[in-house]
C-alpha cells in the first residue's frame, strides 16, 4: 500500500542559505540578484528623497526592502523602535533621523556581515542614539515591554516560525506600541513542493504566508 510522507523544512538548512544571501548582499552589493537592490529600489517604493539623503550611502547600496511603510509607522521624536532583520541598516539609520537623537533605534539581525557594515556606518555616522545586536527574530535579545515602535522590511517571511516571531514582538513592545511592516504574502497557500523548499525560501518566495494566515499570526500574537 503506498503511502504519503509529509516533508518538512530543514530550518537549519534554511536560514544557513539566508545567511549565505545576504553577506553577500552586505558585502558584494553591486553583483546580480535575484531580487531589485539600492537607493533606486528604495526611491521607487516610495521613500523620500530627502530621508535617503540623511541614510549612509554605503547601507542604501544593500537595501533590498520590499515597501516603504515610515509614513504608516509615524516614528515620533523620542521613540524607542526595534528593527527586525535589520540588514545594513538602511530602516534603522531611517529611522534614527525620524526619531532625533533622543530616541532610541535597534536594529536585529543573524547575518555577521550585515551588523558589521551596519555597525561600521553608524560609528562612522557618530549615531550615538542607534545600535546593532546580534540575533534572530524568533529569539530577540530585549527584555519586556521595551520598545515603542516595531518595524521590519522584506524579513518576516524568510522565517520558519512567524508565529514566534509576532509573539515576541508583542512581549517586547510596550502596551499602545505599534507594529508597521512590508512583506512578502501569497494570495492563496502555497504547495508543499514550495514551502519545504529551503532554497525557495532563501529567494524569498517558499516563506510566503497565504495572507488571511499571517493576519490571524499577527492577531494570535495580540497584536
Amino acid at each position: 500500500m503506498a503511502t504519503t510522507q509529509s516533508v518538512q523544512l530543514d530550518v537549519a538548512d534554511l536560514q544557513q542559505r539566508v545567511q549565505d544571501v545576504y553577506r553577500q548582499v552586505a558585502q558584494e552589493p553591486h553583483r546580480s540578484y535575484h531580487f531589485e537592490m539600492g537607493r533606486a529600489l528604495a526611491a521607487r517604493l516610495g521613500y523620500p528623497a530627502e530621508l535617503l539623503d540623511l541614510i549612509p550611502a554605503e547601507a542604501l547600496d544593500s537595501f533590498a526592502g520590499v515597501g516603504y511603510f515610515l509614513d504608516l509607522a509615524a516614528p515620533r521624536v523620542g521613540d524607542r523602535v526595534l528593527d527586525l532583520g535589520s540588514g545594513s541598516g538602511t530602516d534603522s539609520f531611517a529611522a534614527a533621523a525620524l526619531v532625533g537623537p533622543t530616541g532610541r533605534i535597534t536594529g536585529v539581525d543573524m547575518t555577521d556581515a550585515q551588523l558589521a557594515k551596519a555597525e561600521r556606518l553608524r560609528a562612522a555616522a557618530g549615531l550615538q542614539h542607534v545600535r546593532f545586536r546580534s540575533g534572530h527574530i524568533e529569539r530577540l535579545p530585549l527584555p519586556d515591554a521595551c520598545v515603542d515602535l516595531i518595524i521590519s522590511n522584506g524579513v518576516i517571511n524568510l522565517s520558519a516560525d512567524k508565529a514566534a516571531v509576532f509573539a515576541e514582538a508583542f512581549r517586547v513592545l510596550r502596551p499602545g506600541g505599534r507594529l508597521a511592516l512590508a512583506d512578502i504574502v501569497a494570495a492563496r497557500a502555497l504547495a508543499e513542493s514550495i514551502t519545504c523548499n529551503a532554497e525557495l525560501w532563501a529567494a524569498c518566495v517558499g516563506g510566503a504566508a497565504q495572507i488571511d494566515d499571517y493576519h490571524e499570526s499577527i492577531e494570535t500574537a495580540g497584536l
